[in-house]
């Protein structure tokens, strides 16, 4: 009876520790107004502008044969006729009309085949999710280290609170910040023309959700265990930015991964970045496909269950006074 005692004990410290910190952390998300619309305008810059000047389509356009000098061809003439002896020129503006009537057809297959949707800006809008779900979860390591350097994880340190409640509350109030933000650029994505496909509905919304806090929960964990031990910002900072970028360019938010070499075809299909991204479009612009959403969904349920629960184990040893 008094070890079951002393395990409801601990497991109300638990959660009150978690619920406290948790608080905490988006009480001051809330009560800075610059830190919150950055937060608001931070997804609406990216949208605007990476999005729209990323515009892939307009190379396949009927003006883009505008710019380009078609010469006159000269083929043999028993090409085009078995009965007909020597060369035949074809005319420049022929060539162009006969282009100009089908290149249209063309351009939408290439981009069908490439991208899977007809326009790359539906697939680079889906892609931005998961790059700003990465910025947001990476960045919240930095509270550690100030809490730290600040005096207040000393003071947590000293409660009854378990140590894992202190990085669990990190690792859910990453999440949630990333899920708002998410929010942010579907609006803004639906207002701007993305294209959503016949199987999007409002329970994909949740499903979208669900993904977003799954990859978050890994990702903010991975890089939480990172910055138990660190003392200055500066830091972490480097190694934020060491693996930023490399997340990003490696997996397919921005580029199909069948179109990558080899090698790094490679290193894609292990980055989570292109297990949430494909989980995300498969539930927005693309026919879903139910098998491959079910290797997403497993994927990133393992990741987030494997690097939180080595969040924890490290918060036990490294995370003292």
């Amino acid at each position: 009876m008094m070890l079951e005692s002393n395990d409801g004990v601990k497991f109300k410290a638990m959660l009150q520790g978690f619920w406290g910190l948790t608080s905490r952390e988006l009480k001051k998300w809330m009560k800075e107004p610059l830190i919150l619309f950055m937060a608001i305008i931070q997804p609406i810059i990216w949208m605007t502008l990476f999005g729209k000047s990323m515009n892939i389509g307009a190379i396949l356009s009927t003006s883009t044969l505008n710019e380009i000098n078609i010469p006159d061809i000269r083929i043999p003439g028993n090409l085009l006729n078995p009965q007909i002896d020597g060369v035949v020129t074809i005319p420049s503006f022929v060539l162009s009309e006969n282009l100009r009537s089908i290149f249209p057809t063309i351009s939408l297959k290439a981009m069908e085949s490439t991208f899977g949707v007809s326009d790359y800006f539906s697939y680079l809008a889906v892609g931005m999710i998961s790059m700003l779900t990465i910025f947001t979860s990476t960045f919240s390591s930095m509270s550690i280290v100030w809490d730290r350097r600040l005096g207040f994880l000393y003071k947590v340190l000293s409660t009854p609170v378990p140590r894992s409640a202190i990085v669990l509350s990190k690792v859910f109030n990453a999440a949630l910040r990333s899920i708002f933000q998410s929010t942010i650029i579907l609006g803004l994505a639906a207002i701007l023309g993305i294209r959503f496909s016949s199987t999007f509905s409002l329970l994909n919304i949740l499903a979208i959700y669900l993904a977003i806090f799954l990859f978050s929960m890994g990702i903010s964990s991975l890089f939480l265990a990172f910055a138990l031990r660190s003392t200055r910002h500066e830091t972490q900072m480097a190694v934020v930015n060491l693996f930023n970028l490399p997340l990003m360019f490696t997996s397919n938010a921005f580029f199909p991964t069948r179109m990558m070499p080899e090698w790094l075809q490679g290193i894609a299909s292990i980055n989570p970045v292109s297990y949430i991204t494909d989980a995300l479009r498969q539930l927005t612009i693309y026919q879903t496909n139910y098998a491959t959403l079910l290797i997403d969904f497993t994927y990133l349920t393992v990741f987030a269950i494997l690097l939180t629960t080595v969040g924890i184990i490290l918060s036990w040893k490294y995370l003292t006074k």
